[in-house]
C-alpha cells in the first residue's frame, strides 16, 4: 500500500483517486471544492501525509500549475516527490523541477490518456524524469494503467518532460484520427446511396482496419443520436494540437494531417468567416458563380 496526496478532484482526479483507492492505496485529495476534498487545504493535506511524501497534481496547466507546485516547494521537504499529471506544456516541466530540486525534492511529469473512462479501464501513462523516481512511484502507476503487460499502458519515455511531450504527440494524433472519422461520417451522410449510416460505422467495429477506441465512442454516440442532431458542430482544442504543430516546424516534420484537424477546429468555431466570404466573392468575380447576401 502507498499513500499520495491528490490536488485536484475534477472529472479525471477524482476517477484516478477512486481507482487507487479501490487498488488498496491511500489517498488523501485536496480540491476547492469542500463537498469532495478530504483536507481543507494544500497545508492541510500535506499534514495528513507521511514522509517521505508523493503528491500528484491534477489541476489545469499552465498558471495554475505552476502556482500548486510552487505552494508545495514551500509545504513539502526534501526527499518529498511530485508528478504533475496535468497537461502541462512539456516546456514548464524543466521549470518546476527546477524549483523542486533546488529544495531536494524529487519530479516526474505524467501525461494521462484515457478520459473519462479511465476509473474502469485504466490510463495511459507516459512519464519522464529519474528512473529511481519513476521506480519509487510504480506501485501508483501500476494502480492507474489498463490491466495486461505494463509496457502496453505505461511507459518511462525520458527525462523530465519527456512524458508530456509524448502525451502532446499523442492528443496531435488523436485529433487527426477524430477528423478522419469525422469526415468520413459527413460523407456517409451526404451520399444518397447509403441508407442507414450508424448501421455502417457500427459495421466497422470488428473485422476492419480502422476500428479502434474512437471508433466504438463514435457508435456510442450514434445510438444516442443518429444524426448527431443534438449537437452544434462546435470544436475547442486544448492547445496540445497547437503545441504538436509547433514542435513540427520546429523540426521540420511534416504534419499535414495533424494540422488540417486543427485547424478544421478552428473553422468550426466561425460562425461568419471572413475567409470564407472571401472565397465567394472570388469564385463570382472571376466565374460568375451564385453568392448568399447577408439576409437572403
Amino acid at each position: 500500500m502507498v499513500q499520495l496526496g491528490l490536488v485536484g478532484l475534477g472529472r479525471m482526479g477524482f476517477n484516478m483517486r477512486e481507482r487507487l483507492r479501490a487498488a488498496g492505496h491511500e489517498v488523501v485529495g485536496y480540491d476547492r471544492n469542500e463537498a469532495v476534498s478530504d483536507s481543507s487545504s494544500l497545508a492541510d493535506m500535506v499534514s495528513k501525509l507521511d514522509a517521505p511524501r508523493i503528491v500528484w497534481v491534477m489541476v489545469p496547466a499552465g498558471g495554475p500549475t505552476r502556482e500548486t507546485v510552487a505552494e508545495l516547494g514551500d509545504l513539502l521537504a526534501e526527499g518529498d516527490l511530485v508528478i504533475d499529471g496535468g497537461n502541462s506544456r512539456f516546456t514548464d516541466d524543466t521549470h518546476n523541477a527546477e524549483v523542486l530540486s533546488a529544495k531536494g525534492i524529487g519530479y516526474l511529469d505524467c501525461g494521462v490518456s484515457g478520459g473519462v473512462w479511465g476509473k474502469d479501464n485504466g490510463y495511459g501513462l507516459m512519464v519522464g524524469g529519474d528512473k529511481e523516481l519513476v521506480e519509487r512511484a510504480m506501485p501508483i502507476f501500476d494502480a492507474l494503467r489498463p490491466e495486461g503487460p505494463r509496457e502496453e499502458g505505461f511507459s518511462h519515455a525520458g527525462s523530465v518532460g519527456a512524458g508530456h511531450y509524448a502525451k502532446m504527440i499523442h492528443n496531435g494524433i488523436e485529433y487527426g484520427l477524430m477528423q478522419a472519422y469525422a469526415e468520413g461520417f459527413e460523407l456517409l451522410e451526404a451520399a444518397k446511396v447509403v441508407e442507414d449510416v450508424p448501421a455502417v460505422i457500427k459495421g466497422w467495429q470488428r473485422g476492419t482496419v480502422v476500428r479502434s477506441w474512437l471508433l466504438d465512442l463514435l457508435v456510442r454516440a450514434l445510438d444516442e443520436d443518429p444524426e448527431l442532431d443534438d449537437l452544434e458542430g462546435y470544436v475547442e482544442d486544448s492547445g496540445e494540437g497547437r503545441w504538436t504543430l509547433e514542435e513540427a516546424i520546429n523540426h521540420a516534420v511534416p504534419a499535414p494531417v495533424i494540422s488540417a484537424a486543427l485547424f478544421a477546429r478552428f473553422a468550426s468555431r466561425r460562425k461568419d468567416s471572413s475567409a470564407m466570404r472571401a472565397v465567394a466573392a472570388l469564385r463570382n468575380q472571376f466565374g460568375g458563380h451564385a453568392v448568399k447576401k447577408v439576409g437572403e
